[in-house]
């Protein structure tokens, strides 16, 4: 923080992204209309010319306050000031209020937001301040090593969201305040940041003002901490992947390596396996019915370990994390005319198409009839190769070890009323696409 008072900010900011966002990248700023959202779209527009980024904004418009219009409307004047394209997100908090508190359904909703976006990285205004105040309640709250490594300065895309960058992490409130200030820039003030109801904003206002005047380097040493316990969070990461051995963690976990750990190695394995399928950490009685679970029970139990809206399960000696299955439309038919993917609820999930050449299936085959992806029903069969013979779809997915959980929910590929693919399992061998023909790779996100 001492090096950023003896630098201009945006030259602090344009070191610190310069690495991390190469040349022409889109950077998308979530702007609340806050103070420290406005100086970070400030800065970035600032900056965007010298890097060649191109910008755009997101404005999560939560209905929550009766200033939300005019919160809005303030976000898309400053946008046009600009000249950058701003997304304006309406979201319904209603639905998740009660279950998680209008906090954190108002995080979770943002996050949804940002994960749908189209851009290389969504860059957020937290600071220094802020993140004092995340490491303290993920502390009050019992949190382990991950959570009081609280937040990154940046956390590179996955598969289904772009990445994250906070270039003010380091910074505090009352610099934002004064650079604000420096270049007049104006700004919203959410009438709910007073409520000292909201465990933040009774840390902001009563207890961090008490530990400045004994403290009053707390910031930086807290920070400081934050980022130690960030660096024994990757260890911790690194030792699970050795205690995997050399197993890919993407699908399933292998529950051999569990038996041979040591009690809190074989935890930690446990909890990098649900961090890496996306997963929410569980606390610690959970994580312990968890490893429970999966070592003491009979080969045969059918186990199942639910954690908020997520479920662990373990199948012929592997653990399967995944969101609660809902209910879902056992008559579901939908109709495929080329789309590059379909949305399938039943797996809550989306089936991807791809064009290729001499592999998949045969296109031409393929639509001889109207095309349709169905579920199971029952006394279906298929061929899964020429030399193959004819098998029924049961005992196909019980010899590619599908769990049994999944197996009603499978998307299944018709031409007409011909069985062509059980996606993820197998291609009917008449309707596999051959040396130089057209084809169609089919599979699940």
């Amino acid at each position: 923080m001492a090096s950023s008072r003896k630098s201009n900010l945006a030259d602090t900011v344009a070191a610190r992204l310069a690495p991390l966002l190469p040349t022409r990248s889109h950077i998308l700023v979530g702007l609340s209309g806050g103070m420290d959202s406005v100086v970070l779209l400030h800065l970035l527009h600032t900056l965007a010319a010298r890097f060649e980024w191109r910008l755009s904004a997101l404005h999560v418009h939560h209905g929550i306050s009766p200033n939300a219009d005019a919160w809005a409307d303030f976000c898309s004047d400053l946008c046009v000031r600009y000249g950058i394209p701003l997304h304006l997100h309406h979201v319904d908090i209603a639905p998740l209020r009660d279950r998680h508190g209008i906090e954190a359904a108002a995080r979770k909703l943002r996050h949804a937001a940002f994960a749908g976006t189209d851009c290389d990285a969504v860059a957020l205004a937290h600071h220094a301040d802020d993140q004092v105040e995340t490491l303290l309640l993920q502390l009050l709250r019992g949190a382990g090593i991950k959570g009081a490594a609280a937040m990154p300065v940046f956390k590179p895309a996955t598969r289904d969201t772009p990445a994250t960058v906070r270039p003010l992490l380091d910074i505090s409130r009352s610099m934002l305040h004064e650079y604000a200030h420096h270049h007049g820039l104006r700004w919203v003030e959410d009438e709910s940041n007073v409520d000292e109801r909201y465990p933040r904003n009774f840390l902001r206002h009563r207890l961090l003002p008490l530990l400045e005047e004994r403290f009053p380097a707390y910031r930086e040493t807290l920070v400081r901490s934050a980022g130690h316990f960030a660096e024994t969070s990757s260890l911790l990461d690194e030792l699970a992947r050795q205690d995997a051995q050399g197993m890919a963690l993407d699908a399933a976990l292998d529950i051999r390596p569990l038996r041979e750990l040591a009690a809190h190695r074989a935890k930690n394995l446990l909890r990098h396996f649900l961090q890496i399928q996306g997963a929410p950490m569980p606390h610690s009685a959970q994580l312990d019915e968890m490893l429970h679970q999966l070592l003491a029970a009979r080969d045969d139990a059918a186990v199942c370990v639910g954690f908020g809206e997520w479920q662990l399960r373990r199948y012929q000696d592997k653990a399967y994390v995944s969101r609660s299955a809902g209910w879902f439309d056992r008559s579901l038919v939908l109709p495929w005319q080329g789309e590059s993917e379909l949305q399938w609820p039943a797996l809550d999930t989306v089936i991807h198409f791809r064009d290729s050449r001499q592999q998949g299936i045969s296109l031409a085959k393929l639509r001889r009839a109207p095309v349709t992806v169905r579920l199971r029903g029952g006394g279906e069969s298929l061929r899964p190769g020429p030399a193959a013979t004819t098998r029924s779809l049961k005992n196909l997915l019980q010899e590619h070890h599908v769990p049994p959980w999944r197996r009603e929910r499978l998307p299944l590929l018709y031409s007409g009323e011909q069985l062509v693919c059980v996606v993820g399992v197998g291609i009917h061998a008449e309707y596999q696409a051959a040396a130089g023909e057209a084809g169609v790779l089919v599979s699940l996100a």
